[in-house]
């Protein structure tokens, strides 16, 4: 079964992206969709079926060389489960909702058969993560990454007519490299000190790796502490944490369902499922945890100061994906692993669904995307509003205080910033409800500026607006019931009193970590935190957007320059650009006036220009045509040869 779930989004691929010109671009696209609807259904069968220790399922024989052995294999225990229905379950909506978006889709000429090329790149994408996260070994957890930065590149770009598609497309590839270098490295140091890349052997080595040093870079470090600290430099440039973050806004470049497949769910969740994974060396490198926790709370936090600014209803939610994935970080480097993996399993559903009524949103309003022309549209489209209304009440954290009663975000959230403070970082659990208060502003400004108020912009746009056809509504509500409920239904197995059973040997905890138990204990105060957090955001953005308008215009009025900085993203962009890009172009152009054009072009290959001929006239002046004149050359040649064989043999 496991093998049918990894290779059916494989066969769809092939038949969307070689198969449509002989059975029709539509049969083509139905029979893609099909299979990944299979593969949901079996990835269910598992969740709810598997319950053991884990299993590794081999598949075929990979990669002999020397003493490296990989096989192909799928590792199957209660970490994969829960990706496998993530995975799954998303993509498979997202290729239901594509039907009816691609259908309207103004960026292609009629007649184009991209829907097809679509399907294939959607699919191709979903066999590459689902590669990802059922791996057995690091090499083939590596093989599935890059798979996916391929996928990812085609799908950011495939509006391949707009230039800024193609350079976010470039941007998302180059900038994941930085971090696939990281990951790479701390692959190489894994098979340097235990002669393997299998899971099994790594995770039997762990304790003996939090013990050994070895020299890297010329200095003595701690084994464990550096890889991990590689595998983390990974896990950022995947997960778009600081530093390492700029691609992602840029990547809604892509069609809507792109969004919500690659940047919602899937994707950028695969750096937050290697650092569990890898939780057997993490938990023996208490530096690389505390690297990974003040990362993840300052991304969340990052992040969040910026969504409050953007006006582009896409990025704004893009900007709260960064900053969620900040929170599993930070519950990770706790050692709060069971967490972060229920914050990625239900905000998948509440992000997904967001994605895909802003989606929707933009369908009806003709692929307009900024919220200030928007306004007024909960009547005209009550199907997304009433959706989009439950994932910011799931993402907001809306629930009852002290309680297990609530959206799936206000359980999976609070669980994050209860165990930071269990966690003993201060940092950490005030940077996460402030991040909190800011996700709780920005989230009802989109709503406020999107469905309430009186219209903006163009009217004529307001007065064609109409929800949505039922291929694009269904996958929302879909999603909307598993906002509303995944948290309650499943609180208790990933992060309750026996979550430690419920994941078994897939997530390893060690001697010294009780942060699964302490957070239950957390004064009553920080367990009511983020439901204040969630309150004063959600005041403020009601009196800026709602009861008091021009409070928006006089704050960026007498705060340009903080609002400048919010909105310029914090000048990464701008400071990559100094310190990366400039040095590069000026180098490349220095290399090609001065190196190729000045040095080669001119130098060499001028006076190989000059010389060549110049030889060549002198040896056509041997080629006299006189019979004497070629007789006397051979009657030297023979003399000089006699001669030197004199010598020698005389020596």
């Amino acid at each position: 079964m496991p093998t049918i779930i990894v290779l059916a989004p494989l066969l769809g691929a092939l038949i969307a992206g070689f198969g449509h010109r002989a059975m029709g671009e539509r049969p083509a696209m139905v029979a893609a969709t099909g299979l990944l609807l299979l593969a949901a259904f079996l990835s269910w069968i598992v969740f709810f079926t598997f319950d053991g220790p884990p299993e590794s399922i081999p598949v075929m024989r990979w990669i002999h060389s020397g003493a490296m052995e990989v096989d192909w294999a799928i590792r199957l225990d209660r970490l994969t489960a829960v990706m496998l229905v993530v995975i799954t379950s998303v993509s498979a909506l997202v290729h239901i909702y594509s039907f009816g978006y691609m259908d309207h889709d103004a960026n292609f000429k009629t007649g184009e058969r991209y829907k097809a090329r679509f399907f294939a790149y959607l699919s191709f994408f979903t066999f590459a993560m689902l590669t990802l996260v059922t791996a057995d070994n690091l090499v083939q957890l590596f093989f599935g990454w890059e798979g996916v930065g391929v996928a990812s590149y085609l799908l950011i770009g495939f509006y391949f007519r707009k230039p800024s598609a193609g350079g976010a497309a470039m941007k998302a590839f180059i900038v994941n490299r930085v971090g696939d270098f990281g990951f790479a490295l701390g692959i190489f140091a894994v098979f340097y000190l235990v002669d393997s890349v299998q899971f099994d052997v790594i995770f039997a080595a762990a304790e003996d790796l939090g013990a050994a040093t070895f020299t890297f870079v010329g200095y003595e470090v701690n084994a464990a502490e550096t890889i991990a600290i590689l595998l983390f430099i990974g896990a950022m440039g995947k997960s778009a944490q600081l530093l390492l973050h700029t691609w992602l806004p840029d990547a809604m470049e892509g069609p809507t369902p792109v969004s919500a497949l690659i940047h919602a769910a899937t994707m950028v969740t695969a750096g937050v499922f290697l650092v569990c994974r890898m939780s057997p060396i993490m938990e023996y490198a208490p530096g690389a945890l505390a690297i990974v926790t003040v990362v993840g709370a300052t991304t969340a936090i990052f992040a969040a100061t910026v969504g409050l600014v953007q006006n582009d209803i896409k990025r704004v939610i893009a900007y709260s994906t960064c900053s969620q994935l900040g929170y599993m970080f930070a519950a990770a480097g706790v050692g709060l692993y069971q967490a972060a993996m229920f914050h990625l399993f239900t905000h998948a559903a509440f992000k997904a669904m967001l994605f895909l009524g802003a989606g929707s949103v933009i369908h009806a309003m003709h692929h307009e995307q900024d919220m200030r022309n928007y306004g007024g549209l909960r009547t005209k489209i009550p199907i997304t509003f009433w959706t989009m209304m439950i994932g910011t009440l799931a993402i907001t954290g809306v629930g009852i205080p002290l309680t297990h009663f609530g959206f799936a975000g206000f359980l999976s959230k609070d669980a994050i910033i209860e165990g930071v403070f269990a966690g003993h970082s201060t940092y950490a659990f005030m940077m996460l409800v402030l991040a909190a208060t800011f996700t709780s502003f920005y989230s009802w400004r989109l709503m406020f500026l999107t469905f309430y108020g009186a219209p903006r912009g163009d009217a004529h746009t307001h007065d064609g607006a109409h929800e949505s056809p039922r291929v694009m509504t269904w996958p929302l509500l879909v999603l909307a019931v598993g906002s509303v409920l995944l948290g309650m239904v499943y609180y208790e197995d990933f992060v309750g009193y026996h979550a430690e059973e419920f994941f078994g040997a897939a997530i390893f905890m060690g001697p010294d970590n009780h942060v699964l138990h302490d957070f239950h204990d957390v004064p009553k105060w920080v367990k009511a935190s983020p439901f204040a957090a969630m309150l004063i955001g959600f005041g403020a953005a009601w009196l800026c957007y709602i009861k008091r308008p021009e409070i928006p215009g006089v704050f960026v009025r007498r705060n340009p320059g903080l609002y400048k900085f919010l909105l310029n993203k914090w000048y990464f962009d701008e400071l990559y650009q100094l310190i990366f890009l400039r040095p590069a172009q000026w180098l490349g152009l220095f290399l090609w006036k001065r190196g190729d054009g000045g040095t080669i072009d001119a130098g060499i290959n001028g006076l190989t220009m000059r010389l060549i001929p110049y030889l060549t006239r002198q040896a056509g002046r041997a080629q006299s045509g006189f019979l004497f004149h070629y007789a006397f050359a051979m009657f030297i040649g023979l003399a000089v040869i006699l001669t030197l064989m004199v010598f020698r043999g005389g020596g």
